[in-house]
C-alpha cells in the first residue's frame, strides 16, 4: 500500500477534510432518511394502535431516534444526524404522518440533540456510550418537545415514567441497532468508502 492511499481504514481527516460531505455522503444520508420517512409513517399508523399498551408505547420510542444516530454513525460528517432526521421527518409529513407538520419540529430537535454530542467529540469517537449517549440526548429532546407540544397538562410523575421509558428505549436500541444495521449494510457492499 502507498503511503498516498487514503481510504478510510488508513487515513485520519483533518478537520477540514471530515467537515467536506462527498457526493456518497449525500446519497447515503439522503436515502437512509427516505427509508426512515416510509418507516416513520407506517410506525405512526402502527403507533395507534399500539397506544393500547400505555406508558409502556414509549420503550418503543427509539424508532423515530434511530435515523439521526444510524446516519452519523455510517456518514460522520458534521449535520448527518439532523440532515438525515429532517429528510426522514419531512418525508413522512408528506406521507400524512397523523402529527402533521409538527413532526418537522420534532425531527429537527431529535436530529439536532444528537447532532450536539457527536460536535462535541469533533464527530472522531464512535463507541457505543458516544453513541449511546447521542441517543439519550435526541430521547430527551423529544421528551421535552411531546410534554410541551402534545402532553402540557399531563402530570409531572406521568411525564418523569414517560421520560424514562423514552430513554431506555434510545439507550438499549438504538446503539445496538445502529452497529448492526451498519454490518449488515457493509456485508452488502453498500458502504464502500465509509469509515465502519
Amino acid at each position: 500500500m502507498s503511503t498516498t492511499d487514503t481510504r478510510w481504514s488508513e487515513h485520519t481527516p483533518s478537520p477540514f477534510e471530515a467537515s467536506r460531505w462527498r457526493t456518497r455522503d449525500i446519497t447515503v444520508a439522503a436515502v437512509l432518511g427516505v427509508v426512515f420517512g416510509v418507516v416513520f409513517w407506517g410506525f405512526g399508523v402502527a403507533w395507534k394502535g399500539l397506544e393500547v399498551l400505555g406508558p409502556a408505547i414509549n420503550l418503543l420510542y427509539g424508532v423515530w431516534l434511530l435515523p439521526a444516530v444510524l446516519a452519523a454513525y455510517i456518514v460522520r460528517r458534521p449535520g448527518a444526524a439532523l440532515f438525515t432526521e429532517m429528510v426522514a421527518a419531512a418525508l413522512s409529513a408528506l406521507l400524512g404522518s397523523q402529527w402533521g407538520p409538527d413532526v418537522l419540529l420534532s425531527g429537527f430537535l431529535q436530529g439536532a440533540a444528537a447532532e450536539l454530542v457527536f460536535a462535541f467529540t469533533l464527530y472522531r469517537a464512535w463507541s457505543l456510550p458516544v453513541l449511546a449517549v447521542a441517543s439519550l440526548a435526541s430521547a430527551a429532546a423529544a421528551w421535552i418537545h411531546d410534554w410541551v407540544v402534545w402532553f402540557p397538562t399531563a402530570a409531572f410523575e406521568a411525564m418523569v415514567v414517560v421520560g424514562l421509558l423514552m430513554g431506555a428505549s434510545a439507550v438499549v436500541v438504538i446503539p445496538a441497532a445502529s452497529t448492526l444495521l451498519t454490518r449488515a449494510l457493509r456485508r452488502a457492499g453498500v458502504l464502500e468508502g465509509f469509515p465502519v
